[in-house]
């Protein structure tokens, strides 16, 4: 496993995880409600912070390896499923909302390792739909965290509307990659109705 600055800033993300989430079971006595989410906002921002800087740092210094192209997206991934039942936990969050978002990850990650095993991964390479829709995430979640009045914006209200906008986003893009992946999909679905039928 390489060891370089951009991958231990995303082993960095993956540490900040329970950060996030394990601040919201500390004792009210300990932090009241508003620190609590105030810290959460603040451990996710510095979280995403590094899911761009260690991808520039590793381009930048030419250190990107498949470990850090593996890691990366799971990082990603784990940060936003695991906010994202916490604000469920909190009641800030629709439970629908969470499943498209969750959902949709598991089914493209699959998507993508099938691909990959077919040597076809590039048809399913992240696209702008995919980046904006991370993006739309990554601003929405820290405001529903933050869930205060945030000079004159109520973010709990904005992050909400930008939550929904991500769930519009995520079913998108994951029936571009879908149909992107489907002739594959369907060539080796008639190969092998093929096969068994010359058995």
């Amino acid at each position: 496993m390489p060891l370089n600055i951009p991958i231990l800033l995303t082993w960095l993300r993956v540490a900040m995880i329970p950060l996030v989430v394990g601040v919201y079971y500390l004792p009210e006595a300990w932090l009241p409600m508003h620190t609590k989410n105030v810290t959460a906002a603040s451990f996710f921002i510095i979280a995403a912070a590094t899911d761009w800087l260690d991808g520039f740092l590793a381009r930048r210094w030419n250190q990107t390896s498949s470990f850090g192209a593996f890691l990366d997206p799971v990082a990603d991934k784990l940060m936003v499923t695991a906010a994202l039942l916490s604000l469920l936990a909190l009641g800030r969050v629709a439970d629908l909302i969470a499943l498209v978002i969750i959902g949709r990850e598991i089914t493209i990650s699959a998507l993508r390792e099938w691909m990959a095993q077919i040597g076809a991964s590039k048809s399913v390479a992240v696209n702008f739909l995919g980046k904006l829709k991370t993006t739309v995430q990554m601003v929405a979640i820290p405001l529903l965290l933050f869930n205060d009045s945030l000079m004159g914006i109520d973010a709990s209200v904005l992050g909400g509307w930008m939550i929904y906008l991500a769930a519009v986003l995520t079913l998108w893009s994951m029936i571009y990659y879908m149909k992107l992946a489907w002739p594959q999909i369907r060539e080796r679905s008639d190969a092998l109705t093929s096969a068994r039928t010359q058995k």
